[in-house]
């Protein structure tokens, strides 16, 4: 027992640079409250006026149902794309070095910081018949300007990043040592693949796909010029919100978007399970 101990006295707790905990849960907590919870609040509120039945009035409305389905269909498969497309970028920038690395890395970021409608002016310039990449597809019979397609391009254009920026540092994390004993044990390159190296990525591809596809459902500027918005075809809910709005639609316009919230809650809530599942299952074999 220390002398501190018997004479009655605390010892001494040096004091942290970092702010206690009441002082960040409330600071958590009101940015929170402002931020997410109060918006989105007022916004079921408005929409609970209608009632369940007119809120599934409105989905169930041909109009409102494609573009729901254009929305969340695509961005679904955009962001399982994006996770093709962006794996292999994440491992190539981690695991090499190579002439211009840097300049490639610095890219990944660009659709961050490129304002969305500069990125749907230049996609549909470029995927345009007459574009650089559109011309030799349109000889090949492939349209993709002011098609789905064309969304697709879009939405992977601006979700890709998510997956290569999550899935970079766990990469870098992992110790190559384990795969040389693997290799050295005789097993072999998909076997190790499987075994060693996809069971700490997999939870870090799906948190990847659930930012690409969040992205891809809210995705508004770089999807319209592109997309061509014929109803029922190529429109998307953000588009026929804004448009509810300038008619001066707001019970309609509130009741897209709160059944936009809901399905992407729950398909979120879906994805997140997944990954736990994923990194509780995969983390044992």
């Amino acid at each position: 027992m220390t002398f501190a101990a018997t004479a009655g006295f605390l010892p001494f707790r040096r004091r942290s640079a970092i702010p206690g905990l009441r002082l960040t849960l409330a600071v958590t907590a009101l940015y929170l409250l402002l931020i997410v919870v109060v918006p989105l609040a007022a916004l079921l509120i408005r929409a609970s006026s209608l009632g369940l039945m007119g809120i599934a009035g409105i989905a169930m409305q041909p109009r409102v149902a494609a573009a729901l389905r254009v929305s969340f269909g695509v961005s679904l498969l955009a962001a399982f794309l994006s996770a093709l497309v962006g794996a292999p970028i994440a491992w190539a920038l981690a695991r090499y070095r190579f002439p211009a690395r840097r300049l490639f890395d610095a890219a990944i970021d660009l659709p961050f910081a490129l304002p969305t409608a500069v990125a749907g002016i230049a996609l549909s310039t470029v995927y345009a018949p007459n574009g650089w990449f559109g011309a030799p597809l349109a000889a090949l019979g492939v349209k993709v300007a002011f098609t789905r397609l064309g969304i697709l391009v879009a939405m992977i254009f601006v979700g890709f990043p998510f997956v290569v920026r999550t899935l970079q540092p766990v990469i870098a994390e992992l110790e190559t040592e384990l795969e040389e004993a693997s290799m050295t044990l005789g097993a072999s390159r998909l076997a190790t693949l499987r075994r060693v190296i996809a069971p700490p990525l997999i939870p870090a591809v799906l948190t990847g796909m659930a930012l690409a596809f969040a992205r891809g459902v809210g995705e508004y500027g770089s999807v319209i010029f592109i997309a061509g918005n014929l109803i029922g075809v190529t429109e998307i809910a953000p588009l026929l919100i804004v448009e509810k709005l300038e008619e001066f639609d707001y019970a309609g316009a509130t009741a897209i978007a709160a059944i936009m919230l809901t399905i992407s809650f729950v398909m979120l809530l879906a994805i997140n399970r997944l990954q736990a599942y994923a990194r509780t299952r995969l983390g044992d074999v």
